[in-house]
């Protein structure tokens, strides 16, 4: 990375984490995808039970593949579907870890998340004993107005793309709601039914945010 450019990253990167630890959450910023993984091994402890969301961004950074290895109970909700995959999903509330990303981190040190089936954002928000993001660069952005938009103009129509959602985003590439309120959106199935945003934390370091200089995931 160029090194001019690497320093406003850095910089925002540096007051991203400061607000974030105001706020009880855990912040590690790491150079690149390798040390990145190499800070989840450092968090996860082998034989425990851990579980994630569904991630572009922890498979890029080889993740997923850690989880598979035989170190760790995974809960792996691949090929699941029915009543199983709903059991799974319950299962994760008691898992040690939970691995996820998050649509977007605020530089004022708040999470936003949007989530369709809503199991996410229930176990960012209670259950697993711990909270591990990767986060890349591309979601830091300056505040939940900003947050707000990045969903809407790239979350959701991405991962509509991915998933092979029938939905207005899917087709336009934004949402039908992007000039409206948080919540407006279209009316068939969508992605976006329960919008979360992650302020004060009571459980100081429960949620552990680590924020990447490269981009991952939408």
């Amino acid at each position: 990375m160029n090194e001019n450019l690497d320093f406003i990253i850095t910089q925002k990167f540096e007051r991203t984490a400061a607000a974030l630890e105001k706020n009880n959450i855990k912040a590690f910023i790491c150079e690149n995808k390798d040390e990145a993984l190499e800070t989840v091994k450092g968090l996860l402890t082998k034989g425990s039970t851990v579980s994630t969301g569904g991630s572009v961004s922890l498979s890029q950074c080889g993740v997923i593949d850690l989880l598979r290895c035989g170190d760790y109970n995974y809960l792996d909700r691949t090929g699941l579907e029915g009543e199983a995959l709903q059991k799974l999903y319950r299962d994760c509330f008691f898992a040690d870890s939970y691995l996820c990303s998050s649509n977007a981190v605020t530089e004022d040190g708040y999470l936003y998340n949007v989530d369709g089936n809503s199991n996410r954002v229930s176990a960012i928000t209670f259950g697993p004993k711990q909270v591990i993001m990767v986060v890349g660069m591309n979601k830091v952005v300056r505040n939940i107005d900003e947050a707000i938009h990045r969903v809407k103009s790239v979350s959701a129509p991405a991962n509509t793309k991915r998933l092979g959602c029938d939905t207005y985003c899917e087709k336009k590439g934004v949402c039908v709601g992007i000039n409206g309120c948080i919540s407006d959106g279209c009316d068939g199935a969508r992605i976006c039914c329960n919008y979360v945003i992650s302020a004060k934390q009571r459980i100081k370091d429960r949620i552990k945010v680590i924020l990447v200089k490269e981009e991952l995931g939408f």
